[in-house]
């Protein structure tokens, strides 16, 4: 019977052979033989009572019960490196597994370099990057740090502001001229308004504010999407009025091919956020990347 001190080797065998992606590439990296890997996997899968990977000649795939094994094994043995970290007051550098979570667009352009920056700071940090068009639920372990936009999203996660952010409402100059420009928000019930489906808010319905006067406008029109950067791409090509982040249409405003409208207008708070759960604040990994990305932002405005 294998004994609970074990287990972490196990795990931590089983992620390198996933990462090394064949059991030749696993014994070289392990400085054992191919047949041995092949042993010690077959005494993990017969321990468990069911097959983890898919073996074919040069390459492996994980099966369904590979990939939960996986998953939990790569975060059980990130937080015993975090533990260890804390216990023993390290001063080492950050590792273990980090779960990166972006919107698509933002996280294209913004947060990808600076995780190619950061693991060339931190190498013995792994780090996985998802770009979703939507900000995963909290109630999910499925990432350590998420960047969103919008007010932090609940007291029960850490929000640590990142970079300021406007949602500006645009149009092209060719659009403006065929159609006239929004004076006020009722005005946009009568333009065609691109749509973006994002997130939890309301589609379709746009709130300005001006001092203590707030409208709420249900837009309309015959183009939406749930990619951000195709909206811009529409309004670049004179189909209609757009709301859209600062970070995403800066260059477009300085350059002409946009112009803003409604400027007298306010929308609600977009600022840019990490949060990531209170359990994982003292996590050196989420610590370093989130002082990294602090610190990369630091008096950074959208650049045109």
């Amino acid at each position: 019977m294998t004994t609970p001190t074990s287990a972490p080797s196990e795990m931590a065998f089983f992620s390198l052979l996933v990462r090394a992606g064949s059991l030749s590439s696993a014994a070289r990296e392990l400085d054992i033989t191919t047949p041995a890997v092949s042993k010690r996997l077959a005494q993990l899968e017969a321990r468990l009572g069911v097959p983890l990977l898919h073996r074919t000649t040069r390459r492996i795939g994980l099966t369904p019960e590979g990939e939960i094994y996986l998953a939990h094994a790569r975060r059980i043995l990130a937080d015993i490196d975090d533990m260890e970290q804390l216990v023993s007051n390290s001063l080492t550098a950050p590792k273990g597994l980090l779960r990166v979570n972006a919107t698509l667009g933002f996280g294209r352009s913004n947060i990808a370099p600076l995780i190619s920056d950061f693991v060339q700071r931190y190498p013995d940090v792994q780090v996985q990057l998802q770009l979703t068009v939507n900000p995963p639920p909290l109630s999910e372990d499925a990432f350590d740090v998420c960047i969103r936009f919008g007010e932090p999203p609940d007291a029960r996660v850490i929000a640590r502001r990142i970079a300021a952010n406007r949602r500006l409402i645009c149009a092209a100059p060719a659009y403006l001229a065929r159609h006239g420009t929004p004076q006020v928000p009722n005005d946009l019930v009568r333009h065609n308004c691109i749509g973006i489906r994002q997130g939890d808010e309301a589609y379709g319905v746009w709130r300005l504010s001006s001092g203590k006067r707030t409208e709420t406008v249900k837009v309309r029109g015959n183009l939406n999407t749930n990619d951000g950067e195709i909206a811009v791409n529409w309004a670049l090509a004179g189909h209609g009025v757009l709301m859209r982040a600062e970070w995403d249409i800066a260059k477009y405003l300085d350059s002409g091919r946009l112009r803003l409208v409604l400027q007298d207008w306010q929308t609600p708070p977009a600022d840019i956020h990490a949060v990531y759960p209170q359990r994982l604040q003292t996590a050196a990994r989420v610590r370093a990347f989130v002082d990294f990305v602090l610190q990369a932002f630091a008096g950074v405005t959208p650049k045109p």
